[in-house]
Parts: C-alpha cells; sequence; structure tokens
C-alpha cells in the first residue's frame, strides 16, 4: 500500500499511496473502466451494469474545486452504482476500496487495501455498489465533472468515514 515512509503531523498518520495507472483488471474490485469507445457497438461484457432502479436516475455536470491529492474522508453508496468523468477532458484521480460489507452500514474501508488510480481524460468510471471512494481528485483550478447517480443518493445513501478521526491516518497521493 505504501510508497515511501509514513510522516506523523500531530495525531495523524500522512501515508503516501502511489497512483496506479488505470487498467480494467486493476480497477475490477472497485467498478468498471468505460474507455471510448465506437458509436453504437452493442451493449456487451466490458459495459456498466448500472444500479439504478432503488430511485429516479440523476445525471449531472458538477463543478469541483482543487482539492490537492490529500485523502482524509473516504465515502461509499451502498444502493447505487455511480458513473464519474472529466467533463473537460482532464486527468484526474480517484482513490477506492472494496464495497466489504455492503449491507452493514456500520462497516469500515480498511486502510491498506485503499489504492488510487490516474483516470485518463477521455475515460469514465463507474464505482459497484458500495465501493469507498474519494474523489474526483486533482491539483489545480476548479474543473467539471459528468455524474450518473441517483437523485437523493447524496441525502439517503451516502456513508462516509472520517479515516483522520477513525484511524489516525491521512493517505498523500502522488
Amino acid at each position: 500500500m505504501s510508497d515511501g515512509p509514513d510522516q506523523t503531523t500531530g495525531a495523524t498518520t500522512v501515508r503516501p499511496l502511489a497512483i496506479e495507472p488505470l487498467t480494467s483488471a486493476g480497477f475490477e474490485p472497485f467498478g468498471t473502466v468505460l474507455p471510448p469507445s465506437d458509436g453504437g457497438a452493442p451493449f456487451g461484457p466490458s459495459d456498466a451494469k448500472l444500479v439504478l432502479d432503488r430511485g429516479t436516475p440523476r445525471f449531472l455536470t458538477m463543478r469541483i474545486p482543487g482539492r490537492g491529492l490529500v485523502v482524509e474522508r473516504i465515502t461509499r453508496h451502498r444502493r447505487v452504482t455511480q458513473v464519474l468523468a472529466s467533463a473537460g477532458g482532464h486527468e484526474w484521480v480517484m482513490a477506492v476500496a472494496p464495497p466489504g460489507r455492503v449491507d452493514d452500514p456500520g462497516a469500515e474501508p480498511v486502510v491498506d487495501d485503499i489504492r488510487a488510480f490516474r483516470i485518463p481524460g477521455d475515460t469514465a468510471i463507474m464505482l459497484a455498489t458500495g465501493t469507498w471512494h474519494a474523489g474526483p481528485l486533482f491539483d489545480g483550478a476548479e474543473r467539471s465533472f459528468f455524474n450518473l447517480e441517483l437523485s437523493d443518493t447524496n441525502v439517503t445513501d451516502h456513508q462516509t468515514c472520517d479515516l483522520v478521526a477513525r484511524f489516525g491516518t491521512a493517505l498523500q497521493l502522488r
């Protein structure tokens, strides 16, 4: 998991975490990689299997300020898949951890299982139901992202684990 020595700042340990290149095989425990494809191609095994049947689907373009590449909190949605992509074609980063016990609202991610991926600007990702995630992350100014989830996902299906408060750990992605 780590890429270099941990650093302790006050009561928080900042652990380095290497950013991996995005591959379908590497991302498979967390969801589906959706690279560009020919328009009109039939639905196939590499397409996203969306779970959007528990409410009203919502597709939006969201503006996100650059927050850097430090992960202090990680979130999951236990009832829905989520699709994210850069609206401007910029590369970005997503930290993820396996869903674990999706039916357990008290479940927590395993810090050592968190991985980070560099997402090409022309590629979308679908997060599997319950996948822990932090991002989109990037350095610099505000960027826009496409997001497909349910209309009430962030109200009724938003479980967050504060890594600093719970484990005394933040992750510095590099």
